[in-house]
């Protein structure tokens, strides 16, 4: 007997769940970062943060379990120029994000932060969900054969 849901479409949807939280999460770090509000409460973006790296690990857990396992399987993504375009976004986007991560560690403890090193951990944020945003673009290419 088939089963109800296959299996390809389960990580799929967990795929898209992990990305829009990661998503949704980048978003509120930088909703939180305002002088204001990093004085207030500096623990609540270390917390926001944290839930940023575990959705990332998911993205990456669910993705690759979807290019092992999924019906397309590993060669139709290894040899994908789109494939290694999404990855290297999404490896850009975690080195970038290191500088954030810092500094809402150091931020925790501090007892206030300056308004302009807000500002540029904003502006950082920013060009992370910039390259965020290029990232479904490469995916849709890539489902839809460009570069195979």
């Amino acid at each position: 007997m088939k089963a109800l849901i296959p299996g390809d479409v389960v990580l799929a949807w967990l795929h898209f769940v992990a990305i829009f939280t990661t998503g949704g999460l980048l978003i509120a770090e930088r909703a939180l970062l305002r002088p204001a509000l990093v004085t207030i409460e500096p623990r609540r973006l270390a917390r926001v943060d944290l839930g940023y790296f575990i959705a990332v690990i998911a993205v990456v857990a669910t993705g690759l379990a979807r290019a092992f396992f999924g019906p397309k399987g590993w060669s139709y993504y290894a040899s994908n120029p789109m494939f290694w375009t999404k990855i290297g976004l999404f490896v850009a986007i975690g080195i970038i994000s290191i500088g954030p991560t810092r500094a809402f560690l150091r931020w925790r403890r501090a007892e206030h932060v300056p308004a302009d090193a807000v500002r540029s951990v904003a502006r950082i944020v920013a060009i992370e969900l910039a390259l965020l945003a290029l990232v479904p673009l490469a995916a849709v290419l890539l489902a839809r054969g460009v570069g195979a």
